[in-house]
């Protein structure tokens, strides 16, 4: 065996540094992405397209959805209704061309609550490359492996909102944790991945300040509170934390056994968003105009006193999650305004209302960071390429049709996946190429 001299060592080192550098920034695993956080090491996406401009491929869909895609290697997953909803798929495309390749799912014929709004299957899939997972409310979990045979199917019984559900599966090590919520029934918990059991569960706390709700929302027939959020997990200090967002506080669990962290009060008792980790603090946003708070992670018990850096009424009104960057979170209301805040005080630094052609100016995207700009999708399938900087500055504004939408942005290898009501598009730069698999 020849020896390797000090520089060839190096650059193996380099290259091997390089193609983990790739790997990760090609896949977009999970909702929010393989980090979840929104924000992609991506450099070259497209900036400008249209209907017929910088399109690879558009693949119509058979009922609207809300759910944003994933993407693993040459595969592109969605949920996706079926039948009134009545069946929830998993699908599965071929990234290079938008060929379905399969779609598998559960039957669930039994009549369950959600908003006219927000189809069933509305939450997100997640992969970790051998499998994907997916959450159906009251259909259960379902993961199946990357050819979309049943791998294991689980019941958590009977998911009760009027509005529905929407929080994504989180993959980390071998558990898959799921928020089993709002509603009557609300916890948390933590699945073997390989086999689906539960390894632990945690009921979420019962309100404690419903009087002090301070932004004029009543909501319908007794349930106007409770939680959507995914939730993140984070590395503070060494100490890996998952961090989620309840009604009326933040919450940080150790990941392997549920035990409760740190706890944060202060935040609404509304919350659609996932928390946000960037610069050494969680930011937590509330709904409907909602109280929002920051939080320095790494606290033992309540650490309202010690921990919390500010707590900011009525910032906004936000169903999407937002991004931290260089001192900043920038976040879309629900309205149209996008919204730069500073990290440091949790005051506005601009707001801004993101107009374009089409008639629907609201959203409920999430934004996603990428080469030092924010993408983001409107209900009018325009997608606003803003400056991430402290003066607002548009780049560009990109018509689909006008085709509606819910989800947000998936971005991959130079790729964005828009998903609409009508169509599953793939936005490109590139010639059609195919996509090798890890396995050639």
């Amino acid at each position: 065996m020849p020896r390797m001299n000090t520089r060839s060592i190096l650059a193996a080192l380099s290259l091997a540094a390089a193609m983990a550098i790739s790997v990760q920034a090609a896949n977009w695993p999970e909702w929010r992405g393989a980090a979840r956080s929104g924000v992609s090491a991506e450099k070259d996406l497209p900036l400008k397209w249209s209907a017929t401009e910088n399109v690879l491929w558009k693949t119509p869909l058979p009922e609207p959805g809300n759910s944003t895609p994933i993407v693993w290697e040459n595969k592109v997953f969605i949920t996706q209704p079926a039948e009134n909803g009545t069946k929830r798929m998993i699908a599965c495309f071929d990234r290079a061309t938008g060929k379905q390749l399969w779609q598998t799912g559960v039957d669930y014929e039994l009549p369950e609550k959600s908003h006219p709004t927000n189809p069933q299957g509305s939450s997100s899939p997640s992969t970790d490359g051998q499998h994907v997972y997916a959450f159906f409310g009251s259909a259960g979990v379902l993961c199946v492996d990357m050819n979309g045979k049943e791998v294991w199917k689980r019941d958590l019984g009977k998911h009760n909102h009027f509005w529905g559900y929407g929080a994504s599966p989180v993959l980390h090590k071998d558990l898959c944790i799921l928020n089993f919520g709002p509603g009557e029934r609300s916890f948390m918990v933590a699945l073997d991945k390989k086999t689906g059991k539960s390894v632990w569960e945690v009921q979420e706390p019962a309100m404690r300040f419903e009087a002090k709700r301070i932004d004029g929302f009543t909501g319908q027939m007794g349930q106007p509170n409770g939680s959507w959020s995914t939730p993140i997990i984070i590395n503070a200090n060494g100490r890996e934390e998952l961090v989620m967002s309840w009604r009326e506080h933040l919450r940080a669990f150790e990941p392997a056994t549920g035990k409760t962290l740190w706890t944060c009060d202060g935040l609404n008792p509304l919350v659609y968003t996932s928390p946000i980790y960037g610069d050494g603090m969680v930011v937590a946003l509330g709904g409907f105009n909602g109280v929002s708070i920051a939080v320095k992670p790494g606290g033992n018990g309540d650490v309202t006193e010690t921990h919390r850096l500010w707590n900011s009424p009525k910032l906004g009104g936000y169903i999407g999650s937002g991004v931290i960057h260089n001192g900043h979170c920038y976040v879309l209301e629900m309205n149209g305004l996008l919204q730069c805040i500073d990290l440091k005080t949790g005051k506005s630094v601009w707001r801004e209302r993101l107009k374009g052609p089409g008639p629907k100016a609201d959203s409920w995207a999430s934004v996603v960071l990428a080469d030092g700009k924010i993408y983001t999708l409107n209900q009018s399938s325009e997608t606003f390429v803003v400056e991430a900087s402290p003066q607002f500055k548009t780049v560009a504004v990109n018509t689909l049709e006008n085709e509606m939408s819910n989800s947000s942005l998936a971005v991959s290898d130079g790729d964005i996946f828009v998903r609409t009501h009508k169509h599953l598009w793939c936005i490109s730069k590139k010639a059609p190429r195919r996509v090798a698999s890890a396995a050639e």
